[in-house]
């Protein structure tokens, strides 16, 4: 119940920060800051599972107390410091309120670094982002 509440709360709260994107603006963007083209399918596929495309999304709380942020639900107690003070691991070397904003640069920066020492199967919506894909040569 406290999990549903949590998750009504976000939803009303959603609209009043952040932006929405949809897949081909978040590919040109992450195309700007440099992400190799043959990387974008992948990572507009798992925006849209993780939050919607949605870029100030924070996550209900997980099993070990942690929330996920950002466009690319980014987690807490490994990636970036939560405002609340809590312990992290902060290997991103931000706040998670930097997450959340409608400049991604941070959130791709972080999501990267997750990419280089985890895989995509950092992320537990890769089930529905691994093998073929959409090309997003329509985007350009």
């Amino acid at each position: 119940m406290k999990a549903f509440i949590v998750l009504v709360a976000l939803a009303l709260a959603a609209p009043a920060f952040g932006r929405t994107m949809d897949r081909c603006s978040l590919a040109r963007e992450m195309s700007n800051l440099g992400v190799p083209r043959d990387q974008l399918a992948r990572w507009t596929c798992i925006a849209e599972h993780e939050s919607s495309y949605r870029t100030g999304v924070v996550g209900p709380e997980n099993y070990n107390g942690s929330n996920d942020y950002g466009i690319f639900q980014i987690n807490n107690y490994y990636w970036c410091q939560p405002a609340n003070g809590r312990f992290s691991y902060n290997e991103c070397a931000l706040s998670c309120n930097a997450l959340l904003t409608d400049d991604i640069t941070n959130s791709v920066r972080c999501a990267q670094k997750i990419l280089g020492q985890q895989g995509w199967s950092a992320w537990s919506t890769w089930k529905y982002c691994d093998g073929y894909l959409p090309s997003i040569d329509s985007c350009f």
